[in-house]
């Protein structure tokens, strides 16, 4: 929606971005509250109303006129997003699978395929109906969502896990260095995934290939992620989940530096989404599975609702910083090589908790 917003209302990409960056300050200031809230009641009603959110606040989207507008719909659609998307989910499958590991990489082989498909949806949608056209047509993909949600999941609470617990899960999780750890990793990480959702399209055109390669270039990310989670899940438990992040977060930097390094061309273009999209796919399996693994299941919902909010200032930052470095050089060189840097920072964040997790196993 970036560029198509830009031609029409005439914004700065930095304006169209600090309002991305508005929700998602949001969505972590609500973080905790909202996963202690499914630790106790489930996520029915959680996860069905807050897809209804979205629908509603993409069609407020395609109604604005002036910024004020856009930014008063992106501070909805930060409560939606800490209401309906990954954090309030794994609460639940945490607490009631059996295996949570392989149910969590069994549900992104499905939503891996979401740039897959969305990235190309929506790139059609704005060249038949325009960017407003496209949001409403979204809004009502986006009510299958909350229909999902009130069918399939259960309306009672989750039970409570098996064992002694603290009395205060996300105290005692406060005071493990893993937990700092996975903070480090989490708000790194987010950064550059954050980041590259709101500027993969334009940082692939920079580099002069064209239009049709940048589409599929991008819309690769979800297959490539759903192949990297595909031989996990059949590598079963002989793969822990330290080695696989350590694995996933060593891989992030590399992608960037290989991105920045390349020549522009598709061929080698093609190296940087592979290990990119590698990386990305399993840390999305990591970042559900590990607080489970390093910090035990008891109040899951309040302890990533935690770590949620501590990202929540370099995901909120991500897209505006990216755009102001743009805007001030004209190029994203120099943007790559900070998401390079942060994916570095996000691989010690994940050695540390991993070598905590080591002495005090759970």
């Amino acid at each position: 929606m970036l560029q198509p917003m830009e031609a029409e209302l005439g914004w700065s990409r930095a304006t169209i971005s600090g309002a991305f960056t508005l929700g998602l300050l949001l969505s972590g200031v609500i973080a905790i509250p909202v996963g202690r809230f499914v630790d106790r009641a489930g996520g029915r009603g959680v996860l069905g109303w807050g897809a209804v959110g979205g629908a509603v606040v993409l069609v407020l989207w395609s109604l604005v006129a002036e910024p004020w507008q856009f930014y008063a719909v992106w501070a909805a659609m930060g409560l939606v997003h800490a209401l309906a998307l990954w954090t309030p989910a794994m609460a639940v499958v945490v607490a009631l699978a059996a295996q949570p590991m392989r149910t969590i990489t069994a549900i992104t082989f499905f939503t891996g395929f979401t740039a897959t498909v969305f990235l190309p949806l929506t790139a059609w949608l704005i060249d038949w109906l325009g960017w407003r056209g496209a949001l409403l047509v979204l809004a009502a993909i986006q009510l299958a969502g909350a229909a999902v949600a009130f069918r399939m999941l259960p309306a009672a609470p989750p039970p409570a896990p098996k064992g002694p617990a603290p009395a205060s899960p996300l105290r005692a999780a406060l005071r493990r260095p893993a937990f700092w750890g996975l903070a480090l990793l989490l708000a790194a990480h987010s950064f550059v995934g954050v980041a590259m959702g709101a500027h993969i399209v334009p940082i692939l055109r920079e580099t002069g290939i064209a239009d049709s390669a940048v589409i599929w270039l991008a819309a690769l990310h979800g297959p490539l992620q759903v192949g990297a989670r595909a031989l996990l899940y059949a590598a079963g438990p002989r793969v822990g989940i330290a080695a696989v992040g350590l694995f996933a977060a060593g891989l992030t930097p590399l992608a960037f530096a290989w991105l920045a390094l390349v020549p522009p061309e598709v061929a080698w273009l093609l190296g940087f989404s592979i290990a990119w999209a590698t990386s990305d796919g399993l840390l999305g399996i990591v970042r559900a599975g590990a607080p489970a693994e390093f910090l035990g299941r008891a109040g899951y919902g309040a302890v990533t609702g935690a770590l949620a909010m501590l990202s929540t200032p370099t995901r909120a930052a991500a897209p505006v910083v990216v755009a102001w470095m743009w805007q001030a050089s004209g190029s994203y060189t120099s943007a790559v090589w900070l998401l390079a840097a942060m994916g570095a920072l996000a691989f010690a964040g994940f050695a540390v908790a991993a070598l905590d997790a080591r002495k005090e196993p759970r």
